[in-house]
């Protein structure tokens, strides 16, 4: 990155994929491991955080190129399905202090494991209001990952 140059997106994706490896490289010793709700909670941030990404673009260029548009708004679409999957994953994780699993209900008070420490439910209901917004039903339980209209 140039220190005289203003910062671009393509100067930041590189190091958040590079610190990602670097975080399972250190975090993630071989063997079985399970893994912890605070780090299902920064999974999951950063996935929100990458649909975010996703859907700028998908708008900006969906309206000059329609085909990669089209394949952006997929993606888009199956980061989601990646960050419900962490979602359910987190709430059937046990609690780490008692190993208790809490009920999926937990989720609808926003914050089961209390403020400020894991904000998963929350994060998870205000993005599932902008993905109904941004997407169909039909395209959320899709089977088929990729698209034929070229």
């Amino acid at each position: 990155m140039s220190r005289t140059a203003s910062p671009t997106a393509q100067d930041f994706v590189p190091f958040a994929t590079a610190a990602l490896d670097f975080h399972c490289a250190l975090n993630i010793p071989g063997g079985p491991l399970v893994t912890t709700r605070t780090e299902l909670d920064a999974l999951h941030a950063h996935l929100v955080s990458l649909y975010g990404l996703l859907d700028a673009h998908a708008g900006r260029t969906g309206q000059l190129v329609v085909i990669e548009g089209d394949q952006l708004r997929t993606a888009r679409t199956r980061i989601w399905q990646a960050a419900e999957h962490l979602h359910a994953a987190y709430h059937a994780a046990p609690r780490p202090e008692s190993d208790e699993i809490p009920e999926p209900e937990a989720c609808q008070t926003g914050l089961p494991e209390g403020a400020p420490e894991l904000t998963i439910c929350q994060r998870h209901q205000h993005t599932t209001r902008r993905v109904r917004r941004n997407t169909t039903p039909t395209d959320l339980h899709a089977p088929f990952t990729g698209l034929v209209r070229r």
